[in-house]
């Protein structure tokens, strides 16, 4: 019997799929490692499923898009979690991110989270008014939380950020039936153990949630390259100047008559935001494309 649905969990060569009502242990057909693929999180399968309830992997639908890490496909909205402190939030790990998102034409949230260390309203102030839809939340009291619940309702979501900065906290408040294992944060290190092991969808609200592996800012620029010739257009308060500029080669990192830099010069574009694309661009520009696989 073939059944469609989609992957929850894999470890270990097992794939745990959701079809139905119910959830099947599949293994994949020896053509998946012939032809170098993987089922990943959030993939949509075709399986076959035994008498004994057991199952095989026929094939993977296709994508919406995919993440490598966290390794998760056909995501809706990226909830980037930063924290008041330990990790503080670093302005080009969000806009990298943002960035990626827009490219995989994911939603971007932002959380800043551990609200009750201290205030984060001048991080939520700088974000919204370059346009992204930020949350303010403490993952211990569960202080914002209820306003993320409505952004869950249908889509596959996934949590992402560095360790330590309360993504399962914030999970636990969201689904607290899951319990997830929550780590210490190492003083010396600055940053949380990583107490997810494997990125998992768990069924909420009509939609999935992923809680995923916290990760650095290395992992993402190997990863996850973006392209030079994109960067411009994932970076959403810049688009009203794009195609303004005095030269239409224009790479808007402050070249004479840039429409981009002009705005920032007159406040009208975040100097922060402005300083992490350059620091992109920088990075990528050089970049051939047999680099990037």
């Amino acid at each position: 019997m073939e059944l469609q649905g989609i992957l929850l969990k894999a470890i270990a060569g097992f794939y745990y799929v959701e079809a139905g009502d119910s959830i099947y242990e599949c293994k994949a057909r020896g053509k998946f490692r012939k032809e170098h693929l993987s089922p990943t999180v959030g993939d949509r399968l075709l399986i076959e499923v035994f008498d004994d309830g057991k199952g095989v992997v026929n094939s993977i639908l296709p994508r919406k898009n995919l993440l490598i890490r966290p390794p998760v496909a056909n995501i809706d909205r990226l909830f980037i979690v930063s924290s008041h402190n330990t990790p503080a939030p670093s302005t080009l790990i969000i806009d990298r991110l943002t960035a990626i998102a827009i490219e995989n034409e994911i939603e971007p949230i932002i959380i800043f989270n551990k609200v009750d260390l201290g205030h984060m309203s001048e991080w939520q102030k700088l974000y919204s008014s370059a346009g992204f839809k930020t949350i303010v939340t403490s993952g211990l009291s569960g202080e914002g939380c209820n306003e993320i619940l409505p952004l869950l309702k249908g889509k596959i979501s996934a949590f992402t950020g560095n360790s330590g900065v309360g993504k399962s906290s914030i999970i636990n408040q969201l689904l607290p039936h899951l319990n997830l294992k929550t780590g210490e944060i190492s003083e010396k290190l600055g940053r949380g153990r990583h107490t997810t092991r494997h990125v998992e969808l768990f069924p909420a609200f009509g939609g999935y949630v992923a809680d995923t592996p916290g990760f650095s800012s290395l992992d993402i620029e190997k990863t996850m390259p973006l392209k030079k010739e994109n960067l411009a257009f994932l970076f959403p308060d810049f688009e009203k100047y794009l195609g303004c500029c005095k030269f239409t080669s224009c790479t808007h990192t402050g070249e004479k008559g840039c429409a981009v830099f002009e705005a920032v010069s007159q406040g009208k574009i975040i100097p922060s935001r402005y300083d992490s694309y350059k620091s992109i661009y920088n990075e990528i520009k050089d970049i051939k494309e047999w680099e990037k696989k």
